[in-house]
């Protein structure tokens, strides 16, 4: 009986451990998605991605690590409907240490349900700059000024006074403060040292939704994290400036490879594809389109370098041009400072580019004047050994091949073991003379 008694009371524990375990499985879980980078479309998709994933898992919260510099105002705009449209309450959280949420970012970070701000952190700087590639006209920065302060105010107006002021300041001077001074000015709700120590502190915490006031429930929460995918931080990736340009260094030099050396289709399809993808990133960058024509310009120096008599000239002008049509493409007066791509980068880029260029069209030009390497021709003047005594007619060894051969008129008697010489080709016989 004792045994029984044991077995039954062992059942029942297991029975209710593995209740507390299916309980807290089915239990709402907190969603993590870290958003590191520049605020581009890549970045909207990983937003609006891991929204759908919170909705579908039916989250108690969907917790957003930030650290941006900033970036595309109309990406900003789309990532904060999005967020405000959430049934999932979105709490954003300017994480690690040393992490800003600069410019596009201290929007984002008021738009959530609630935010919260690692210790060493920053928010702020968020005046807008036009990304036409120059400088604002006074009258359109102060209608783009006025439209983003009231979208702040819409989004902070419920935090108090202070906040909704700082929040001016932030777009009119580009004021930046620490996690520290947002707090005391309410502009977030918590500092927290790590993602566990802000659910802790969002537990029982009141969010306004759409679906009206609701308390967090975080408690022991379940974790889930949904990281950026590939394709997305590829795309990502695509949209640094410096890569970009990268891109389209190596989309020109790959070009004009197959077309100075055509035959080989490895350089113009590595060509295409960079161009390709240097296209899309510049479609999403700030950049002076004007640029391109000195791009143009370099590249048609670089072509009329191959049929120019002399060479050199054409391709030192078509590397200057190239540097320059990449300077005026990237760095244009008013393109943001994250935009911008490095100067040393362009000039360095171009000079190899140049140089390059001018090396393989050298060996180019060598390889066309060279004599011709295969076919009957390629004998002539070829050493072989007569096989036999040749009269009229012998054999003769040139390499690994053995040949019929006639002595020519003009030599000496040839015998067997003589070195000769190849002087004519007539079909499949060769004329020798002695050696």
């Amino acid at each position: 009986m004792k045994l029984i008694r044991i077995s039954l009371l062992t059942l029942m524990i297991a029975l209710a451990a593995a209740s507390l375990v299916r309980a807290q499985s089915d239990a709402p879980p907190a969603i993590i998605m870290t958003a590191d980078g520049t605020i581009m479309p890549p970045m909207l998709e990983y937003f609006e991605r891991g929204i759908k994933i919170a909705e579908q898992r039916n989250a108690e919260v969907l917790v957003i690590q930030l650290n941006t510099p900033g970036g595309s105002v109309d990406t900003m705009l789309e990532i904060i409907q999005a967020m405000r449209a959430s049934n999932v309450p979105v709490v954003v959280y300017v994480f690690p240490q040393d992490a800003i949420a600069g410019s596009a970012g201290a929007l984002i970070t008021m738009a959530g349900h609630a935010s919260a701000m690692a210790p060493k952190t920053a928010i702020g700087a968020a005046s807008p700059i036009n990304g036409s590639g120059s400088d604002i006209e006074s009258t359109l920065q102060t209608k783009i000024k006025e439209i983003l302060k009231a979208k702040a105010r819409t989004l902070v107006e419920e935090r108090g006074a202070k906040a909704v002021k700082l929040a001016d300041a932030m777009i009119d001077n580009a004021t930046a403060v620490t996690a520290k001074e947002a707090l005391e000015a309410n502009l977030i709700d918590f500092i927290a040292d790590d993602t566990e120590d802000l659910l802790q502190a969002l537990n029982g915490f009141t969010v306004q939704t759409n679906d009206g006031k609701r308390a967090l429930n975080t408690e022991n929460i379940r974790t889930e994290y949904v990281n950026i995918s590939f394709i997305e931080q590829f795309l990502l990736i695509l949209t640094d400036p410096n890569i970009a340009f990268l891109l389209l260094a190596i989309g020109v030099q790959g070009v004009l490879i197959e077309i100075s050396s055509p035959g080989g289709w490895f350089a113009g399809f590595l060509g295409a594809v960079s161009l390709t993808l240097a296209v899309y990133g510049m479609g999403v960058l700030t950049v002076n389109w004007f640029g391109f024509i000195f791009l143009l310009i370099s590249f048609v120096l670089f072509l009329l370098d191959i049929k120019a008599p002399t060479h050199g000239a054409l391709t030192t002008a078509g590397t200057a041009s190239f540097i320059i049509g990449a300077l005026v493409l990237f760095n244009s007066p008013g393109t943001p400072q994250l935009e911008r791509v490095s100067v040393p980068l362009v000039i360095g880029m171009g000079i190899f580019l140049g140089l390059l260029f001018f090396g393989i069209l050298l060996i180019a030009l060598r390889a066309q004047h060279n004599p011709i390497q295969t076919g009957s021709e390629a004998l002539i003047g070829k050493t072989g050994s007569a096989q036999t005594e040749i009269e009229a007619v012998g054999q003769v060894q040139l390499g690994s091949e053995l040949w019929s051969a006639e002595k020519s008129t003009a030599s000496d008697s040839i015998r067997k073991g003589d070195l000769v010489e190849v002087v004519e080709v007539r079909g499949l016989r060769i004329i020798v003379k002695k050696k």
